[in-house]
């Protein structure tokens, strides 16, 4: 293989099919165009993916959310509902590497499209299904939204402040984890099949993939029968991390471990703080979690923000801590523009458009930003035409019968 089948990111030799909507699979889709993969779009005709509409934009405009889901892709219409239609997906599919979509499950089945006759036609496809449970159980095809599997997955019940009812958080999380951990299994079975020739289906569960980020919380219930309740800003028994005001603002710190304690002592003007009994070790200052809080915040409220932070920068007392920024805090930040973070990118109809950069970083193959989000039903010709080769004739008539 040349490096120019890269020259796009590490996956700039494979193709995605993908049909899903929304988020929890177009973000997926996402991840895997960023690094290079074409990813062919494939949308209802006059239709298209709600997410086209969806966003902080006014009625009428063109989604602000849109040109960041649907950035590097291609983008087609297609009816699957349609024998033609499902036809035409089976040609698609016969050159496909992987096939992603995050319907309820058992409707793709439904038109013919399930594993079973896909994986027929291509063994070497990778199906990658996700779905709000999963394609297996009880709960297979009940309808699940991200909101759901955040509930169920036991985020939500932890999020927020103690004295008030369970909080969300202010993004699509579930769906985002869901469609990530969708993306490693799709690069998980790649490999294998590399090892092996055969393809196989990576099924992502959005309850399953936030139950996987919440630490050891089954197990301290399994063990000693503790439920983890809502704690606010802070981590119980994790100290000090905490928001602490300063005289004109808040800063962050974070200097629960033992060494960053010290140093923290140090910048305090309180060594001697790291080798109190109460302060000592990370049990020590987890039971007296309040107290030190407190003590940290009497100090950083009798300075300026900037005054903390340049304390708390220096060599011998460097402390993680900072600033907890909005969007035009990281557009000014030295750091965000040296890691070119954040990057201006050019749309048909908004024109210069910033948004986060390809993440993560790769030193040889990277990822980026080709491409603008696609109109509905861009590059039909490019697809129909070129790659599946139909005829002028044929291409036509499936336009009249509104297959595409």
């Amino acid at each position: 293989m040349t490096d120019t089948a890269f020259k796009n990111g590490p996956l700039g030799d494979l193709r995605v099919l993908e049909l899903g909507t929304l988020l929890a699979g177009p973000f997926c889709g996402q991840l895997l165009g960023d690094l290079g993969a074409d990813v062919i779009k494939i949308e209802p005709p006059n239709q298209g993916d709600p997410m086209r509409v969806w966003g902080r934009q006014k009625e009428g405009e063109p989604s602000l959310w849109w040109p960041v889901v649907a950035r590097n892709k291609r983008a087609i219409t297609l009816d699957l509902r349609q024998s033609e239609g499902q036809e035409l997906l089976k040609q698609l599919v016969a050159e496909a590497d992987f096939l992603l979509e995050n319907f309820r499950p058992g409707t793709l089945e439904k038109w013919g499209l399930g594993w079973n006759e896909l994986s027929a036609i291509n063994p070497r496809l990778i199906m990658i299904r996700v779905s709000g449970f999963g394609q297996t159980g009880p709960r297979a095809k009940d309808p699940g939204f991200g909101a759901i599997g955040e509930a169920m997955g036991g985020l939500r019940y932890v999020v927020g402040d103690p004295s008030t009812p369970p909080s969300r958080m202010g993004i699509s999380i579930g769906d985002s984890l869901a469609a990530t951990f969708a993306c490693v299994g799709a690069l998980s079975a790649l490999h294998y099949r590399e090892k092996t020739g055969l393809g196989q289906v990576v099924d992502s569960a959005i309850y399953e993939a936030v139950l996987n980020m919440m630490e050891s919380l089954i197990t301290d219930y399994d063990k000693r029968g503790f439920i983890r309740e809502r704690t606010g800003a802070i981590l119980p028994n994790v100290a000090p991390s905490n928001v602490y005001p300063t005289s004109d603002g808040l800063v962050l710190i974070a200097a629960n471990q033992d060494t960053v304690f010290t140093r923290l002592a140090l910048a305090m003007g309180e060594p001697e703080l790291a080798q109190h009994p109460d302060y000592a070790t990370h049990h020590a200052r987890g039971a007296h979690q309040a107290e030190l809080d407190e003590r940290v915040g009497r100090w950083t409220s009798s300075m300026t923000t900037s005054a903390v932070l340049a304390i708390l920068e220096k060599p011998a007392t460097a402390v993680p801590s900072g600033l907890i920024y909005r969007a035009p805090d990281m557009l000014d930040d030295p750091h965000f523009v040296a890691r070119n973070a954040i990057v201006t990118t050019q749309h048909p109809t908004l024109g210069e458009l910033k948004m986060q950069n390809v993440a993560p970083k790769l030193s040889r193959s990277p990822g980026g930003i080709r491409s603008a989000a696609p109109e509905l039903g861009q590059h039909n010709d490019d697809v129909y035409q070129s790659l599946l080769k139909l005829t002028a004739e044929r291409y036509a008539a499936l336009k009249a019968q509104g297959v595409i």
